[in-house]
């Protein structure tokens, strides 16, 4: 009599204790309710719209990222990824929207011009709002983003940091997070130049490109007008 013959259970692989988890949420969602705060701070004559509309655009899809990915960003959705792009697209919007008003009061003359606090306030948050959103597009941009730098490790980087170039300096399976690109915007919009990080690709050499030109005419135009309203 033969014995009946059973597959045998199936083994499910543990995971391996090397591999990272996914980074934290909160980097993120702090930088983009930080922007959102920024956005309704600015004055009338630089904002883009009503001032509850971008900022209610953007809080909804921050809500929406957070509950189709909550806690660590581990999931790749092409919606997920969808909803990102449209999220960083309208803060850089925003951005370059405010910095595009803020040159014309500069150049043509506006209420903001005749005050030079006033000036100089509305300077600085236009520029940290360009340095928060730039953040999130190399963020988001590079290598597919967070989910996707996760599961592949980037054989050619689009931004290469030095743990990039000398893996000696990481340790194993290091990846950037959300505070490297946060840091490689504002040393961008302050050298007006690549610093430690070498953008290697066409979109992010463009996009650094836009970020350290807007930098300088920011800073450039708002100082040079605040000293001419005080003298």
């Amino acid at each position: 009599m033969s014995v009946e013959q059973r597959p045998a259970p199936a083994v499910t692989e543990p995971r391996s204790p090397g591999v990272a988890a996914g980074e934290p949420r909160w980097p993120m969602a702090s930088a983009v309710i930080a922007a959102i705060v920024l956005t309704i701070l600015l004055p009338k004559d630089v904002r883009a719209g009503p001032p509850w509309l971008l900022p209610t655009l953007e809080g909804l899809l921050l809500i929406a990222l957070v509950l189709g990915d909550p806690g660590a960003i581990d999931r790749r959705s092409a919606t997920l990824r969808a909803l990102a792009i449209g999220l960083v697209g309208l803060l850089v919007f925003d951005a370059l929207w405010s910095t595009a008003w803020l040159v014309k009061d500069l150049i043509h003359g506006g209420a903001l011009t005749t005050s030079a606090s006033a000036l100089l306030d509305a300077g600085m948050l236009v520029w940290v709002s360009n340095n928060i959103a730039f953040s999130l597009l190399y963020w988001q941009i590079d290598g597919g983003g967070p989910a996707e730098r996760l599961h592949h490790r980037r054989k050619h980087p689009e931004l290469a940091f030095p743990q990039d170039v000398n893996p000696g300096l990481a340790p194993a399976g290091w990846r950037p997070v959300f505070v490297d690109y946060l840091y490689l915007a504002f040393t961008n919009a302050t050298a007006f130049s690549p610093t430690d990080v070498m953008p290697l690709v066409p979109w992010a050499k463009i996009a650094m490109t836009v970020q350290s030109t807007v930098s300088l005419i920011v800073l450039g135009l708002v100082i040079a007008r605040a000293v001419n309203v005080l003298a």
